[in-house]
Parts: structure tokens; C-alpha cells; sequence
């Protein structure tokens, strides 16, 4: 195995997870969530109803972003496998993930550009996806398949450990609290005036800067196999597209891997996306305390997917993926049963902090279970592929997670509007999590043979 090579590919992780950490989870999310409940009680709106609608816009932001996903996923893998070229598509999607989340510095109290800002986030979350393919796609010529999954497991892990990097220096730094100082009782740096939350908007050009600085391992040490780069024959590339596509009528356990995985990983994308939101609305957390939590979160997740991946190692990735769908759909029944007045129907005294608790232990475990599901995940997926097809395959499991991306957040943000009630549009994740564990019955662990 090649070490400095493997370090390359972790640094990936490494890079972009400050993206879910700092911008998905547990600052910009409860920002947006802040300055969009504003913006719409400035309108007239309530403030239940000023929360369900910044939780809507949010979710069909997201929507769309996913549907973007889907329709270019399976096209792009395709592209990839057939011109034996990954590198240039991870550096055109690493500029998208720069320019966007640059572009979210614009979300400003005084001059709130909610769709703007939700429409960049989507992109960027959507050049991370789509970047993420080619990376996994090299997962398989790594090291032996015995290897993959406790390679796949500390890649989550290193990256888990970025995010709670990240996040440490943005609350220690920058992100200002109601008084106007850091975590630690500082003015944000570089003059930031706080007056104008430029501390805590600061966290999408951070969040760039991070990634453009943490990719020079990634771009150094990663090398696409000699003897790479044949033309690209569009025709010939869309026939094994549709070819790849008919032979799933043959491969039971792989066409059904990818619709469990797609509902497994649209429910977790789900939490990821409205954890803030709801943190941020339905709990009335500010950034800090959302950041604190996510500090938590993140060290439990570090933790558990290292743990996952050695796990995956002993007894494969089914278990592991197994375990973790059944811990989220707990964490989302608890969710949607759960507000500042009552826990599963029983009334809690005024001012009762016993919300906020619960909710970092569910924190703790959507981010610990997460990860060790999409670590084992990304095994699994290996295990039906070959090096040479894997972009191809990889392409196929993120149009998986993707076909659907827009399912969840729809479904929240349309539960959420006709009922008006952010908590119970949470539950349909609970029946997304239970269809995915149930269609795991007919998935082989050990993966197939390609037909």
C-alpha cells in the first residue's frame, strides 16, 4: 500500500467537512435559521410561522439542489469510467465549492438575500457530492478489499477531526454571541464588526479558505494510475450508462443496496440539513450554543467511526450499517416527539432545560452513527464493484443518495407547511430509516460478482 497516497485521499475528507460541520450543521444553518425567522416576523409572520417558513425555503432550496444531483451523478461516473480521467473533475467542483461558499459572506442582517443564499449553499453541498464520487471511485485501488473498510473508516474519522478543528477555531475566533465576543470573550478577529454578525458570516470564506488549503495534500499525493486519459466517445459512453443500468435486473443485492442506500442516506442528509434549523427555531438556540453542541457531536462522531471502521474490518460493513440506521430512527422518533413544553406527551415545567439536553444526546448520536453508516456504506459499495468500474459504481451510489435528495427535505418542508408544525414534519424520515433497514434483507454482505 501506498501510505502517503492513502494520506492524500484522507486529506480529502479532511477538507471538506468543515462544509457539513460548519455550514450543513451547526453555524451557518442556525444563522440562516436566525436572520430568516427575522426577516419573515419583519413581514407580518408570527414567530411559529416565521420558523416553518424559513424551515420550508430551506428544504426546497435543498430540493432542488439534490434533484441538480441526481440527474448528473450516474452521467459523470459514466464520463469518468470511460475516459479513466477522476483528477480534473475533483478540481472543477473543488472551484464550485470555493466560490460558493465565499458567496455565503452576502447573508446579512440588514440585507437578508435568503434565496441567494440558500441557492449557494445548495450548490456548494452539491459540488461536495459530486466531488465525493470521483474520491470514493479511488477508494478500491487504495489497498487490499480486506483494507477498504478500516481505510474508509479513518478517512470519516480524520475528517470528523477537521470539522472539530474548524468548528473550534470559529467559535474560539470569530462567531460572536449575543454580546458581541467570542467563546472565549473576543472581539472576532480581523476587525469583523460584530454589530453586522460579520464574525459569524465569516464562516463561508473560512470555510473556503479551509478547503483550498487542504486539498494541496490531496492534489499532491494522489495520482490518477498510469496510462490514464483515452478520448471520450460520448455514444460509447451512454451505452455503457444504459448498459450498466440494464444489468441491475441481474444484480439483486447491488439494485438493492442502492435503494436502501438511498433512503438511508436522504434520511441522514435530512437531519444533517434541519438539525440546525430546528435547533435554531423550534429550540431558540444561539450560534455558540449550537457550536458547543456541535463540538460534542463531532468528538463522538470521530470516535464512533473510528470504531465503526474497525468494526467494519472484523464483521463487514452489513452490521455496522445495520446498526447505525436503527440508532438514527430512535434519535428521529425522539425528535419529533420532543418540544420546550413536553416529551412524548409529558408536560415539562416552564423554563425546563431537559429539551436541550436530549437533544445533545441525539446530537451525539446522529453525528456518531452518520458517520460510521456512510463509512460502512462506502465499504459496501466496494464490495459490488471493480477499480476499473468503481467510478461508474460510485456514480450509480450517489445518484442513490440523490435520486431522492429532494424526498426529504420535500417531505419536511411540505409536512412542515401543512401542518404548520416543525416537529412533526421531522417524521418522515422515521418511515425512511425503517424501509431502508428492512430492504437490507436481500442485500449480500459480501457484495457480487459483476455481470
Amino acid at each position: 500500500m501506498n501510505r502517503k497516497r492513502i494520506w492524500g485521499w484522507w486529506f480529502f475528507d479532511w477538507a471538506c467537512q468543515p462544509y457539513h460541520t460548519l455550514l450543513v450543521s451547526f453555524i451557518f444553518s442556525i444563522y440562516y435559521a436566525e436572520i430568516a425567522r427575522n426577516s419573515y416576523v419583519a413581514q407580518g409572520m408570527d414567530a411559529a410561522q416565521a420558523g416553518a417558513a424559513a424551515q420550508s425555503l430551506w428544504g426546497y432550496g435543498l430540493a432542488i439542489g439534490g434533484a441538480a444531483i441526481a440527474i448528473l451523478a450516474p452521467i459523470l461516473g459514466t464520463v469518468a469510467d470511460s475516459t479513466g480521467r477522476r483528477m480534473p473533475w475533483v478540481w472543477f467542483f473543488s472551484g464550485v465549492i470555493v466560490v460558493s461558499a465565499s458567496g455565503l459572506w452576502l447573508l446579512s442582517p440588514e440585507d437578508p438575500r435568503l434565496v441567494l443564499s440558500v441557492a449557494l449553499f445548495g450548490l456548494g453541498l452539491a459540488g461536495v457530492e459530486l466531488a465525493t464520487i470521483f474520491t470514493n471511485a479511488m477508494l478500491p485501488g487504495l489497498a487490499p478489499r480486506e483494507e477498504t473498510g478500516r481505510i474508509s473508516g479513518t478517512g470519516f474519522a480524520f475528517g470528523y477531526l477537521g470539522g472539530l478543528v474548524s468548528l473550534a477555531i470559529m467559535l474560539l475566533f470569530f462567531a460572536e454571541s449575543s454580546s458581541g465576543t467570542t467563546l472565549i470573550g473576543l472581539r472576532p478577529l480581523f476587525g469583523l464588526d460584530p454589530e453586522l454578525r460579520q464574525g459569524t458570516r465569516f464562516v463561508g470564506p473560512f470555510t473556503a479558505l479551509w478547503f483550498a488549503l487542504f486539498m494541496i495534500p490531496f492534489f499532491l499525493w494522489v495520482r490518477e494510475p498510469q496510462g490514464q486519459g483515452k478520448p471520450f466517445h460520448p455514444l460509447a459512453a451512454a451505452r455503457d450508462l444504459m448498459a450498466l443500468l440494464r444489468s441491475l435486473r441481474h444484480r439483486r443485492s447491488l439494485l438493492t443496496w442502492l435503494i436502501s442506500s438511498m433512503l438511508s442516506r436522504d434520511a441522514l442528509n435530512g437531519l444533517y440539513g434541519f438539525g440546525g434549523v430546528y435547533a435554531g427555531t423550534m429550540l431558540g438556540w444561539p450560534v455558540i450554543l449550537s457550536g458547543i453542541f456541535g463540538i460534542v457531536t463531532v468528538i463522538a462522531a470521530i470516535f464512533i467511526s473510528w470504531l465503526g471502521g474497525r468494526a467494519d474490518q472484523k464483521w463487514g460493513p452489513k452490521p455496522v450499517v445495520i446498526a447505525a440506521i436503527i440508532a438514527l430512527t430512535v434519535v428521529c422518533i425522539v425528535i419529533v416527539s420532543m418540544d420546550r413544553s413536553a416529551i412524548f406527551g409529558i408536560p415539562l415545567p416552564e423554563g425546563s432545560k431537559l429539551p436541550d439536553a436530549i437533544f445533545f444526546l441525539c446530537g451525539t448520536v446522529i453525528g456518531g452513527a452518520g458517520g460510521a453508516m456512510q463509512a460502512a456504506s462506502r465499504t459496501l459499495t466496494v464490495r459490488h464493484t471493480s477499480a476499473e468500474r468503481a467510478t461508474e459504481i460510485f456514480g450509480l451510489y450517489a445518484l442513490s443518495g440523490k435520486a431522492t435528495a429532494f424526498l426529504a427535505p420535500f417531505l419536511i418542508a411540505l409536512v412542515t407547511d401543512l401542518t404548520g408544525n416543525q416537529r412533526i414534519g421531522i417524521s418522515p424520515l422515521i418511515v425512511m430509516f425503517l424501509l431502508a433497514v428492512f430492504l437490507l434483507n436481500w442485500v449480500n454482505k459480501n457484495g457480487e460478482a459483476e455481470q
